[in-house]
C-alpha cells in the first residue's frame, strides 16, 4: 500500500513566549519517525512523510495515499487530536487508529471517567476545579492528585502533583489554571504500583466486548519500591536508558495470574467503551491498601508507539514481537477495518 505517516514535529511546533516547559513533549523526533517509515518500507509499502497541518489539504491528494497512518498530537485547542482527523474525513482517507469521538473524547479526562464508572470500570474518585477556592467534595479525602483536564504525556505531573492539605491543594489547583489555562481534576491520590497495558485489535462486531482485541504483556513503572511514585515525563523520559538494566521499569509486570487476567478484560472493556480503534493503551493504578485492586487512571487512544521511548513498544517486545511486527500489525488492523484488502488498497 502506499501509506502516508502523519507527525506534528517537535522543530515545527508554534512556540510562544511564556508556554510550560513540557508544552510540546508529545510531538515525535525525526529520528523516531524515522523508524516507523523504515518500518513500513521493509514491510513493502511505499511511504512518505507529512506534517500534521493545513497543508495535508493540498499535498495529500497529489500523494494519493491508500491509507495515514497518523501519529498527530496537534498544537492548540481542546480537540486538538482531532483536527487532522477531520481532515482525513473531508478527504475520505482511511487512517489508523481511534476516529473522531474517542480522540476527543480520552483527551478529556472527567468525561472519560464519567463513562468508564458509568460502564462500572474502576476509577478513582474525582472533582474538576475551575477555581483555587472551590469547594472540596466530602467523599474526597487526602492524598489527592491534580493534574490538568485535557494533556497527555504527563503533561502538568510533577512530585507536587501529589498534595496532602487543603494549602497545597488550592496552591496546585492555581498552578494547574495558570500554567495550562484549562481546569484541574483533582483525584484521590491511589498508593501502589502504576501499571500500564497496551491492546491491538479492533471488536469483532456489534456486541463484542474486547475478544478480537489483544491486551499485550503489562508494562509496570518502578518508583524504587514507593507506593507513593508519580510516573512524571522527567520517568518517562529515562525509561530507555533503564532498558538494559531495567531500573526503572518491569515488562511483564511481576503480578499474579488472576490480577494479570483482570487488567488484561478491564483494558480491552475500556478500549470498547471509549471507541478505540487498531492499537491503545489503558493506564492503571493498584491500590496497595486494598489488595492492590486496580483503577483506570487513562485511557489513551492516540498513545505513543516509538521504538525507544513508549511502553507499547516495550510491552511488545515483550511478547515475543519485533518492532516492525508491531507497526505492521498496527497497519493491517487499520486496512482490515477500512475493506484494505489488496496491495492498491480497495476501498
Amino acid at each position: 500500500m502506499r501509506i502516508a505517516v502523519l507527525e506534528n514535529l517537535k522543530q515545527n511546533a508554534p512556540r510562544r513566549p511564556g508556554e510550560p516547559v513540557d508544552a510540546w513533549v508529545e510531538l515525535g523526533d525525526p529520528e523516531d519517525l524515522q523508524e516507523i517509515l523504515d518500518a513500513l518500507a521493509r514491510g513493502g509499502h511505499e511511504v512518505a512523510l507529512f506534517e500534521g497541518d493545513l497543508s495535508l489539504l493540498e499535498r495529500l491528494p497529489a500523494f494519493a495515499p491508500d491509507l495515514c497512518f497518523n501519529l498527530c498530537e496537534g498544537h492548540v485547542g481542546e480537540g486538538r487530536e482531532c483536527h487532522v482527523p477531520a481532515l482525513l474525513e473531508m478527504l475520505r482517507i482511511p487512517r489508523t487508529g481511534a476516529g473522531i469521538p474517542a480522540l476527543a473524547l480520552t483527551l478529556d479526562k472527567p468525561l472519560t471517567q464519567t463513562l468508564l464508572a458509568a460502564r462500572g470500570l474502576p476509577v478513582p474518585p474525582w472533582q474538576v476545579f475551575e477555581t483555587p477556592d472551590q469547594p472540596l467534595d466530602p467523599a474526597l479525602r487526602f492524598p489527592l492528585f491534580v493534574k490538568p483536564v485535557r494533556e497527555g504525556s504527563s503533561k502538568g505531573v510533577t512530585n507536587e502533583s501529589v498534595v496532602r492539605s487543603a494549602p497545597e491543594l488550592r496552591a496546585r489547583v492555581a498552578w494547574v489554571l495558570s500554567t495550562y489555562g484549562q481546569p484541574a481534576m483533582v483525584e484521590r491520590f491511589i498508593r501502589g504500583r502504576e501499571v500500564t497495558v497496551g491492546l491491538l485489535g479492533n471488536r469483532i462486531g456489534p456486541g463484542d466486548e474486547g475478544g478480537g482485541v489483544t491486551a499485550l504483556p503489562p508494562f509496570e513503572i518502578l518508583f524504587g519500591g514507593s507506593d507513593d511514585g508519580v510516573y512524571t515525563h522527567e520517568i518517562k523520559s529515562s525509561i530507555p536508558w533503564g532498558w538494559a538494566s531495567g531500573q526503572n521499569w518491569s515488562c511483564p509486570a511481576p503480578l499474579p495470574p488472576a490480577l494479570d487476567q483482570e487488567l488484561a478484560r478491564l483494558a480491552r472493556a475500556a478500549f470498547v467503551a471509549t471507541g478505540c480503534r487498531d492499537y491503545a493503551r489503558v493506564d492503571f493504578r493498584l491500590d496497595v491498601e486494598d489488595g492492590l485492586r486496580p483503577y483506570v487512571l487513562e485511557v489513551n487512544a492516540l498513545p505513543g508507539i516509538f521504538r525507544n521511548w513508549s511502553d507499547i513498544a516495550f510491552e511488545a517486545t515483550a511478547a515475543g514481537m519485533t518492532y516492525d511486527d508491531l507497526i505492521l500489525a498496527i497497519v493491517e488492523h487499520a486496512a482490515r477495518r477500512w475493506g484494505l484488502t489488496a496491495p492498491g488498497g480497495n476501498r
